[in-house]
C-alpha cells in the first residue's frame, strides 16, 4: 500500500488512487512539510534520536521530485536553528542522509522564537499551497506557544503534534488544528513508531482538498479555507450554507474559480451550521466539499484556563477563547487556597495570558479568571494549581588542578530523581594573547557525570554548576578557578 501511495498519492489533488486512468494533475501546487524538531537540553540523546529516527521513517514514502512535496527541518533550542529549508532537498535520498547528519542541539526549550521562523518560512510558500508544521516535541516548558500557533492556523497552516506522554496537554488541545483526533497524537517514546503509518496518512489526507478548514470561528462569522483545485478560465465554486434549523433557509453563493477562502459573516451565536462547496469545471467533475461547525456563544469566554510554565515562583496563567469584540477587560484573581489573601490583575481585553510572580514554592493556589463584557455581565472560570517546590542546590563542587594545566571539576548531587543533566558553565580563557580577553561557555551533561576536565578556565574565572530535572533547573554552585600553578588550590 505504502508503494502504491509513493506513486499516486502525492502526484494530483482531489483524485484517489482507486482511478485506473492517469488523471490530469489539479495544480502545479507545492505540498509544504516543515518539521519543528525538539532538540532542547530537556530530552536525552536517546529520546532525540527516536525522535529522528521517527522522522526519517515517516517521510520515506513521499515523492519529493516529481510529487512537489517540499520539506524543511527547523530545530528548537535555546535558539532556532534552521537545519534546511522547504526549498533544499528534491529527492527522498538527500532528504534521509541530511536527517542522518542532524545533532541534538541541547540547550534551552525556546519553542515560541523557534514558531517565529517557521511562520516567515511557511509565510515564503504561496498562500493557496497546503502547508503543514509538524510538531514532535517532549512537551516540557515550550512557553506561551498559543499565540504563535493561532497566527500559523489563521494563515491556513495545519498544525500536527506529536508529543511524549508527559507533555502539557491542555496546551498540545489549544495549539494543533482541530480535530484533534486526527492531529494530536501522544505516545510514549519507546512506543513511538506505533503512529507511523497513522499520522502518514493524515498527512496525505491533509494535502487534497477532501475537507473544508474552518478558521477565525467567531460568534458571528466564520472562515472557510480550501486548497484550490479550478485552473480553467470559466471554472467558479458554488457555495452553500445554513444552520441545522429546519426553518433556517440556505445561502448560495458562487465564488471565482481562484478562490481558497471565504468569509461567512452575519451567523447566528452558538449555532450548528453546515456548508457544502462544489468545484465546477468544464474539464472534469469534482466532488463536493463539506464541513460542520458550530459558532461560538454570546458569552463563552473564558470556556478555557490553563496553567503552565510553573515554577517555584511564579506560574503563566492561559484562558481563551478571546472575544475582544464583545469583552471589556479581563480579570485574574488569585490567592493561596484555602484561605490566602486574593490579589488581582486587570488586563486588556486582548490578553490571553499573564505570568504571575512573587508565589510561594510548594503552595496551592485558586485561580480565577473573568471577562467583563460591555453590557456589565462576567463570565468568570477558577482552577487550582501548585508551584513546584524549590529544587536542592548540589551538594559540593570541587575545582582542583590537573595535568596540562586543566582544571579537574567534581560534584555532588543530593537528589537522583528527576535528574535531566546537568549545565556545566564557565569563564573562558581568550585565544588572544591577553589575558583580560575571555567570555563564557557552557555545556550540558549526562545524569550520571559527576565530573569534568577543562583546559581552558580563565584563571580567576567563574566555573557553575547547575542540575537539571524533569520539572526544571535547579539551583547551582559557583566556584572561583585559582592560578593553576597555585598548590594551595
Amino acid at each position: 500500500m505504502l508503494a502504491f501511495l509513493h506513486h499516486c498519492v502525492f502526484l494530483w489533488a482531489m483524485w484517489t488512487c482507486s482511478n485506473t486512468q492517469t488523471p490530469e494533475p489539479a495544480t502545479g501546487l507545492n505540498r509544504n512539510i516543515l518539521v519543528l524538531l525538539d532538540s532542547s537540553g530537556s530530552l536525552s540523546d536517546y529520546e532525540f534520536s527516536q525522535l529522528l529516527r521517527f522522522t526519517s521513517k515517516l517521510l520515506r514514502p513521499l515523492t519529493l521530485d516529481n510529487g512537489n512535496v517540499r520539506v524543511g527541518l527547523l530545530q528548537v533550542g535555546t535558539s532556532p536553528h534552521l537545519e534546511f529549508g522547504l526549498d533544499v532537498h528534491k529527492s527522498q535520498r538527500s532528504l534521509q542522509e541530511a536527517l542522518q547528519t542532524v545533532r541534538h542541539l541541547r540547550g534551552n526549550t525556546n519553542t515560541v522564537e523557534a514558531l517565529r521562523l517557521a511562520q516567515r518560512l511557511l509565510s515564503e510558500a504561496e498562500e493557496e499551497e497546503p502547508k503543514i508544521l509538524l510538531w514532535l516535541t517532549d512537551g516540557a516548558q515550550p512557553g506561551d506557544v498559543t499565540e504563535a500557533m493561532t497566527e500559523l492556523k489563521t494563515r491556513g497552516v495545519t498544525v500536527m503534534i506529536v508529543a511524549t506522554v508527559h507533555a502539557n496537554y491542555h496546551l498540545l488541545q489549544q495549539a494543533v488544528t482541530p480535530p484533534l483526533e486526527a492531529n494530536l497524537y501522544t505516545v510514549d517514546m519507546d512506543d513511538i513508531d506505533i503512529i507511523t503509518e497513522e499520522l502518514r496518512k493524515t498527512i496525505i489526507k491533509s494535502f487534497h482538498a477532501e475537507t473544508l478548514h474552518v478558521n477565525q470561528l467567531t460568534t458571528h462569522s466564520a472562515v472557510l479555507q480550501w486548497s484550490p483545485v479550478l485552473t480553467a478560465e470559466g471554472d467558479f465554486y458554488e457555495l452553500r450554507y445554513n444552520s441545522v434549523s429546519e426553518a433556517d433557509t440556505v445561502t448560495r453563493r458562487i465564488l471565482p474559480g481562484d478562490s481558497s477562502s471565504v468569509r461567512l459573516i452575519d451567523l447566528q451565536p452558538d449555532t450548528v451550521y453546515t456548508a457544502s462547496l462544489q468545484p465546477e469545471s468544464n474539464q472534469r467533475p469534482f466532488n463536493a466539499l463539506s464541513v460542520t461547525f458550530t459558532t461560538l456563544p454570546d458569552i463563552s469566554s473564558p470556556a478555557v484556563v490553563t496553567v503552565s510554565d510553573s515554577g517555584p515562583h511564579q506560574m503563566r496563567v492561559n484562558w481563551g477563547p478571546l472575544q475582544p469584540e464583545l469583552t471589556q477587560r479581563h480579570k485574574v484573581e488569585y490567592g493561596v487556597f484555602p484561605s490566602g489573601s486574593v490579589q488581582v490583575v486587570t488586563l486588556h481585553r486582548r490578553k490571553k495570558s499573564v505570568l504571575l510572580t512573587g508565589l510561594e514554592a510548594g503552595t496551592e493556589y485558586l485561580i480565577t479568571v473573568s471577562a467583563v463584557h460591555e453590557d456589565g455581565r462576567e463570565r468568570a472560570m477558577s482552577v487550582r494549581a501548585y508551584t513546584t517546590e524549590v529544587l536542592p542546590a548540589l551538594v559540593e563542587l570541587q575545582l582542583t588542578p590537573a595535568e596540562n594545566q586543566e582544571v579537574q571539576i567534581v560534584w555532588t548531587a543530593l537528589r537522583e530523581e528527576g535528574l535531566k543533566g546537568f549545565w556545566l558553565k564557565w569563564d573562558r580563557k581568550s585565544s588572544k594573547s591577553s589575558s583580560s580577553n575571555s567570555y563564557s561557555s557552557s555545556i550540558y551533561l549526562s545524569p550520571s557525570t559527576r565530573s569534568m576536565r577543562l583546559r581552558d578556565v580563565r584563571p580567576g574565572g567563574r566555573v557553575c554548576v547547575s542540575p537539571v530535572y524533569s520539572s526544571g533547573q535547579g539551583d547551582g554552585v559557583c566556584c572561583t578557578a585559582n592560578n593553576h600553578t597555585d598548590s594551595s588550590q
